[in-house]
């Protein structure tokens, strides 16, 4: 069997996304064709078997002492740049040419002066991929969470907890981990809204009223308070957890494994993965920045696509 063909973007090409995907490229990756995108000028040296530039007009380059190479870009231009790369990768693995794609990071301000004015790349990502239903799992090591709502602001939560994008959540989840992961009858977990699961209604009803009945019909455990499902899940309980909040489930991920968590797009009809962390635009052209989050990510696709591909 031929080994996966995996696209990369680079990422906003004034953060550090092209630093660490050469780091995670020099490392020991499972064998992989892999087809870098971006601007020529920092695609050029990396360790890849075929690249697609994305044209930047009026790039100026300025050298750092480590090598790298930081194009000085307007935001927009940056934006202008993470959209075609993006658009370009959802391309090829919608025609079939890559069997995944890894997104690096972007900066949300620069991508809404760009034209795409979206939450983030998960919802950018349905809408390139037709308009499907997708969700947001972070990964790291053993702890899988998958987030039932995701840039929203706290206040607005609750009334988006519904049964529905519970058991849409969750129906995603069960799929992905069987179809990607190989999980059969994957065990999930739904952690609760409130504190203590509400206590039998004294510190809210939604876990009660909405979050058990949707655990219920997912035949999943819970809700199960958020100060346990995570070590729970981590000894090996649960296979995955439904998360109401962003920040409760990000917080989880990133205490479990920081530097080495990986977001995963459940929904698509091709697997997408990323590095949990933004663009670090005040630390690029550095050579600092840690790549062990971007070489999980790459890892991960490369791994997800052997499984799926089948024996």
């Amino acid at each position: 069997m031929p080994p996966p063909r995996v696209a990369v973007t680079v990422g906003d090409p004034r953060g550090i996304g092209a630093e660490v995907v050469a780091k995670a490229l020099a490392a020991d990756l499972p064998s992989a064709h892999v087809i870098a995108i971006g601007p020529p000028v920092l695609t050029r040296g990396l360790r890849v078997a075929e690249r697609v530039d994305v044209p930047v007009a009026g790039v100026s380059a300025t050298h750092v002492p480590d090598g790298a190479i930081v194009p000085a870009l307007s935001p927009e231009a940056a934006g202008d740049c993470v959209r075609q790369s993006v658009e370009t990768a959802v391309h090829l693995a919608r025609a079939g040419d890559v069997d995944a794609i890894v997104t690096g990071p972007a900066e949300k301000r620069a991508l809404h002066l760009a034209g795409v004015r979206v939450p983030g790349h998960t919802e950018w990502l349905a809408q390139l991929a037709g308009g499907v239903e997708v969700a947001m799992m972070l990964v790291a090591g053993g702890l899988r969470v998958v987030l039932i709502t995701t840039h929203l602001p706290l206040r607005d939560v609750p009334d988006a907890v519904t049964v529905a994008r519970i058991l849409t959540t969750g129906h995603l989840t069960r799929r992905a981990l069987d179809e990607w992961w190989s999980i059969e009858d994957p065990r999930l977990a739904v952690c609760a809204l409130n504190p203590h699961a509400g206590e039998g209604g004294i510190f809210g009803t939604e876990d009660d009223d909405i979050l058990a009945p949707a655990a219920q019909e997912l035949g999943a455990a819970g809700p199960l308070p958020a100060d346990t499902v995570f070590v729970r899940t981590l000894r090996g309980e649960f296979d995955a957890v439904l998360v109401p909040a962003h920040d409760v489930g990000m917080t989880a991920v990133k205490v479990a494994g920081f530097g080495t968590g990986v977001n995963v797009t459940l929904g698509l009809p091709f697997i997408r993965t990323a590095p949990d962390h933004g663009t670090a635009l005040d630390i690029a052209g550095r050579g600092v920045a840690d790549p062990g989050s971007m070489y999980q990510a790459i890892r991960l696709a490369i791994e997800l696509a052997v499984k799926r591909s089948g024996p």
